[in-house]
């Protein structure tokens, strides 16, 4: 059976202060900056790995398996 401490526990550290430029817990980001964001990285991965000829085989094959 494992041992059980005893005594006074050690507290967890004060978190840092917000950073300049961290936005509140409750807002958000606007979806077009968000697409803006995201953009960018898939098309450098579509062009890195050959992304439209994996999408136009598993969309083939999902129309296979549904029968269309």
């Amino acid at each position: 059976m494992a041992t059980q401490v005893t005594g006074p526990t050690r507290s967890r550290p004060v978190a840092a202060p917000r950073a300049a430029g961290k936005r509140p817990a409750g807002q958000t980001r606007h979806p077009v900056v968000a697409l803006a964001m995201a953009l960018p990285c898939a098309v450098l991965l579509v062009m890195l790995f050959g992304g439209w000829e994996q999408v136009a085989s598993q969309a083939r094959a999902v129309a296979d398996l549904i029968g269309h």
